[in-house]
């Protein structure tokens, strides 16, 4: 604050003008608060990164009785991947005689009726296998989840997989034998990509992912901080779910309010960042963003429920701080859109009273938000494959531009969150990517992602910022280009995608068909 009325004396600004940079300055403190901690997470990866959960015995000397595991299958109107899910997880070893593979169906379309068939088929050869379809839908997928375990009581494990999903055969095998350990409460394993190739838009994601996956959650996980269950592609001891409370609908994010719930009653966590777990992205940005708004809302929720909780806990500072950053990092999209706004303006204050003054405010900003993104990001991709991740960096400003773009969206939902706004469990659309029923899910309508009025805000601010291009070039302020242009490709890149990709996709489809 003492800044801008120093820099408002010395430039003459006006109480308006002084106003409008102080919010500004504001903003960027946000952001940069929220973007640093990049760097945080960037430095505990690699001061943490060799010091892996220690080893376990193979699962045959782990275990005199081998510990008795439910795999769940929450699905809900997936007839395109439900067969691949239940053919892939029929495969996994594992003793059958301390196995059962719970097919919990929520569908409203015949995705039921392929399930069924599906488990009946798998029943007739000896795979331990249940089928159970409820029609109410109570809870969404925190309530499937409960229902389920409720009906089978006497199983000491639960690994739950979602529809996405192909977990390697070998997956019980590798995370069952941590729970020798009688404080570990869950095991997480880390979610690869199977069509991460696919398009920009997918190349895009999949790093997104994989700073999550392979930085935060190693960082965290093993410097002692809390981090959550991913609600797939792990495996949770019974009666820690019970302890912890069971699972609650009152958040969208149920996985991570229960792994929450459940750190703060002292149950440990382990993160595998060795064991794959392969899974599909959503080839679609309407697909996308409908994933994103359910995980941004959900963060703020789930913040709201349990910050108090954790603030008054024994917990070392350290933890609540990490735990405050966790949580609360969706509200950088509200700090976003008012610098989507403000930005323009700010370039007529460099005009009016010199760069050299207001760039102060830009430089911390550009080392706070954008640099540690792009190690943030960069990390990841050398980390996840040494051989490929090189060439993959070229693929850093489009996760820029995205990020940028994906901004309203993940607004509306910290707002809708902040605000007490309840929504429905809203599924991701899958496509089935890479296989060969990829063709009929294009092709079909059932599962695209829900528009909405988004676009068209998305498309507002990109032409604002084709203004805002054309008035740089008459001013000559060459040095604001490059933001400019990465603000104007993201929010078009983002409206366009949401506007006409999935028609582009069916188009594509039925000129490659033979």
């Amino acid at each position: 604050m003492h800044l801008q009325l120093s820099l408002g004396k010395e430039t003459g600004m006006n109480l308006y003008e002084q106003a409008f940079l102080t919010l500004y300055f504001l903003v960027l403190l946000v952001l940069c608060f929220y973007g640093s901690h990049r760097y945080k997470m960037a430095i505990l990866y690699r001061r943490h990164k060799t010091k892996a959960p220690q080893k376990t015995l193979s699962l045959e000397d782990s275990f005199s009785t081998f510990p008795k595991v439910l795999v769940q299958l929450p699905i809900y109107n997936e007839r395109f991947v439900v067969e691949r899910l239940i053919e892939q997880v029929a495969k996994l070893r594992y003793p059958k005689s301390a196995l059962l593979i719970q097919v919990l169906d929520d569908s409203t379309d015949d995705s039921h009726e392929i399930a069924q068939a599906c488990v009946t088929h798998y029943a007739e050869q000896g795979i331990p296998i249940e089928y159970r379809h409820r029609t109410d839908r109570k809870g969404f997928k925190a309530g499937a989840l409960e229902a389920g375990m409720k009906a089978q009581q006497d199983y000491d494990l639960i690994a739950i997989f979602d529809a996405d999903f192909l977990p390697q055969l070998d997956f019980l095998e590798q995370l069952v034998p941590h729970f020798t350990d009688p404080t570990v409460g869950m095991v997480q394993a880390r979610w690869s990509h199977i069509n991460r190739e696919d398009s920009l838009l997918t190349q895009a994601q999949a790093i997104l992912l994989d700073g999550h996956f392979m930085i935060e959650h190693t960082a965290r996980n093993r410097a002692g901080y809390f981090f959550n269950f991913n609600g797939t592609a792990g495996i949770w001891r019974k009666s820690c779910i019970e302890e912890a409370g069971g699972w609650h609908h009152d958040t969208i994010t149920e996985d991570l309010d229960l792994s929450y719930r459940a750190q703060l009653k002292g149950w440990r966590f382990i993160y595998r960042n060795d064991i794959l777990a392969p899974a599909e992205l959503p080839i679609e940005m309407n697909a996308f963003k409908n994933q994103q708004h359910r995980w941004a809302k959900g963060s703020i929720q789930v913040a709201l429920k349990t910050l108090p909780l954790m603030f008054r806990s024994s917990q070392p500072w350290s933890v609540k701080y990490e735990s405050f950053c966790h949580l609360t990092g969706n509200i950088a999209y509200l700090m976003m859109i008012l610098l989507s706004l403000m930005h323009p303006f700010a370039l007529r204050l460099r005009i009016d009273h010199g760069w050299r003054e207001t760039v102060l405010l830009d430089f911390p900003f550009f080392l706070g938000a954008t640099v540690s993104v792009l190690i943030f990001f960069g990390l990841s991709q050398l980390e996840v494959d040494a051989q490929k991740g090189l060439k993959r960096l070229k693929y850093l400003p489009a996760v820029l531009g995205i990020g940028i773009g994906l901004t309203i969206n993940n607004a509306k939902a910290t707002l809708e969150a902040l605000m007490g706004q309840q929504s429905p469990f809203v599924r991701t659309p899958k496509w089935a990517a890479g296989d060969q029923t990829q063709g009929k899910a294009l092709l079909s309508n059932v599962y695209q992602g829900s528009r909405g009025l988004m676009p068209y805000f998305e498309l507002a601010l990109g032409l604002y910022y084709t203004l805002t291009i054309s008035y740089c070039f008459q001013e000559g302020l060459w040095f604001a280009l490059p933001f400019m242009l990465l603000f104007q490709w993201g929010f078009l890149y983002t409206a366009w995608l949401s506007f006409f990709q999935a028609y582009f996709l069916q188009k594509k489809h039925i000129k490659d068909s033979p």
